[in-house]
């Protein structure tokens, strides 16, 4: 493909590959609506909180470990070819995951989906990066940006739609359709591209990369489970698995050919973005895993309802993401990425400030939800353009799997430290009422709000009496683990504050960009009165 007819279709592959990215993302948020049917031994599988917890680790670790991989493969065997593979291999692995039989065949799937969408995400954004110039590359970024956040609000309501109608597995089996669909328009409309100085495979940091995540999570995961951090298997797990990544970070330092590079970091606008994007991703995920749970089980919504209810989020990212190119070039990305977080951390706040409970007004919810999702859609695009123009465009597989490698490890670890907070409190606000149920029931009351609801809808009348304590004890730990988030966010903003380069810095390649410009066309203007004085010559 000529580059004058990738210029043309330029708009045409962005929406291919927004729509290939849809998928990807959506899979996720649709994925949390349909925990609370997941958990249902009779409508579901069954699924403990921890078995949940890992159904969605399981797809983040192997997706985070494996960017960095994909993006070399995509550099040295061609991006467009390694983005239908990865489209294949999320179709299958979706397959799958909507006709497990277990919880462990679940947890199992999703990590094959994690294989499939490690191969797409770095894809379509290093694809990008090379069909755009710069100075349209912020505007496509940020409408790529969107697409993310528009998946993470509209995939719960199109989950509260499937399971309406549907068995719990028609949220994967949706995938199907739209990978052949994104397949068909890839292979038409995208055009091949690859490095021309590729990188060299790095198997030992990538698997040091996935058991240092997955052994690290372990250890928060069963801490929360079993509401006791100071033991042996919870502590071990946790320095095992720090010990690890240690081991990991050493390795990448020293290799010259690492699956993430670390030396990456030394550039302060690079590491504030990666920062920035991570401690907004690691507040919010917990945020996300839990809300399905006070909306359906606390506040009684249906799976449609609770999804409707993240409608507010949605509208907010498709407002504020596709202008945050403008507002970035007016106020700089350091501006609009602080208060982007500052958004985030107010409307985690506002949980405990607010003392969202059993009886808040949704519509109070509803508003929450806008300033949160306003918030993400001034963080994600800034930062990721930050990322991208950071590095050369060779690098911009590198740079795709960077910002995406961040954003997913921070979602696990996020689901992972949060989610086991809250299923730490929660246990300890219902310790006394646990104390009064038989054994068993007792174990499946304190695994997760909907383990108590089926526990007294088992005993009948005696178990009314469990709901409202149950209940109380669930938005008391949701209070407490959004508080936490609030700080986290918080901290990005300073740490964007502090690092990020404000308006100066960000114009920097825009004058650098126009001089090139401007000295082509001297160049182009001088070589137009040679070829005239000489026509001039020839004439004489």
């Amino acid at each position: 493909m000529n580059p004058e007819t990738i210029r043309r279709r330029r708009w045409y592959i962005l929406g291919v590959l927004t729509f290939s990215l849809l998928v990807v993302v959506l899979d996720n948020t649709i994925l949390n609506v349909a925990l609370k049917t997941i958990a249902d031994p009779q409508e579901g599988l069954g699924a403990t909180q921890s078995q949940l917890e890992w159904a969605i680790n399981s797809y983040t670790l192997v997706f985070a470990g494996l960017l960095f991989t994909f993006g070399v493969i995509g550099d040295r065997l061609g991006r467009k070819r390694v983005l239908v593979a990865g489209m294949v291999m999320f179709g299958l692995a979706s397959l799958l995951s909507a006709y497990s039989q277990s919880p462990a065949q679940l947890i199992g799937a999703r990590a094959l989906m994690g294989l499939g969408g490690a191969a797409i995400m770095p894809q379509t954004l290093s694809i990008i990066t090379n069909v755009f110039e710069p100075q349209e590359r912020g505007r496509a970024i940020g409408i790529w940006s969107g697409a993310v956040g528009l998946a993470i609000g509209i995939g719960p309501i199109t989950g509260g739609l499937l399971l309406a109608h549907f068995w719990w597995g028609s949220v994967f089996l949706i995938n199907v359709p739209v990978i052949v669909v994104g397949a068909v328009l890839i292979a038409l409309l995208v055009p091949e591209s690859r490095n021309p100085d590729p990188g060299r495979l790095d198997p030992v940091g990538v698997l040091l990369s996935i058991v240092g995540l997955v052994t690290l999570s372990y250890g928060i995961i069963q801490g929360g489970e079993r509401g006791a951090w100071l033991e042996p298997g919870v502590l071990g797990p946790i320095a095992a698995g720090l010990a690890v990544l240690a081991l990991f970070a050493r390795h990448e330092a020293r290799s010259d050919h690492p699956a993430f590079d670390v030396r990456l970091f030394r550039d302060p606008r690079l590491s504030a973005a990666v920062a920035a994007i991570a401690l907004c991703f690691f507040a919010a995920a917990g945020m996300f895993f839990f809300a399905g749970f006070y909306l359906q089980s606390v506040r009684g919504l249906s799976a449609f309802q609770s999804g409707a209810m993240l409608l507010p989020f949605a509208v907010a990212q498709i407002l504020f993401s596709t202008r945050s190119a403008a507002m970035v070039h007016r106020f700089g990305a350091k501006a609009v990425c602080a208060t982007g977080l500052l958004l985030v951390a107010a409307a985690l706040a506002s949980y405990p400030v607010l003392g969202i409970g059993t009886g808040t007004p949704l519509w109070v919810l509803g508003a929450v939800f806008f300033v949160q999702g306003a918030g993400m859609a001034n963080v994600m695009p800034p930062a990721t353009e930050s990322v991208m123009s950071a590095l050369p465009r060779e690098k911009a597989g590198a740079g795709s799997a960077l910002n995406n490698t961040a954003r997913q490890v921070a979602v696990a670890m996020g689901v992972a430290v949060l989610g086991s907070v809250l299923a730490s409190i929660y246990r300890g606000e219902l310790a006394e009422r646990l104390a009064a149920l038989p054994p068993g029931a007792r174990t499946v009351a304190a695994e997760s709000i909907e383990g108590a609801h089926a526990v007294a809808e088992r005993l009948g009348a005696a178990g009314q009496g469990l709901i409202g304590p149950a209940n109380a004890a669930f938005t008391e730990a949701m209070r407490t683990a959004a508080g936490a988030a609030a700080v986290i966010a918080f901290l990005g903003a300073l740490v964007v504050l502090k690092w990020m380069p404000g308006r100066t810095a960000h114009r920097e390649p825009e004058r650098a960009e126009r001089a090139e410009r401007a000295e082509r066309g001297t160049g182009r203007e001088k070589a137009r009165g040679r070829r005239a004085a000489s026509r001039e010559r020839t004439r004489v």
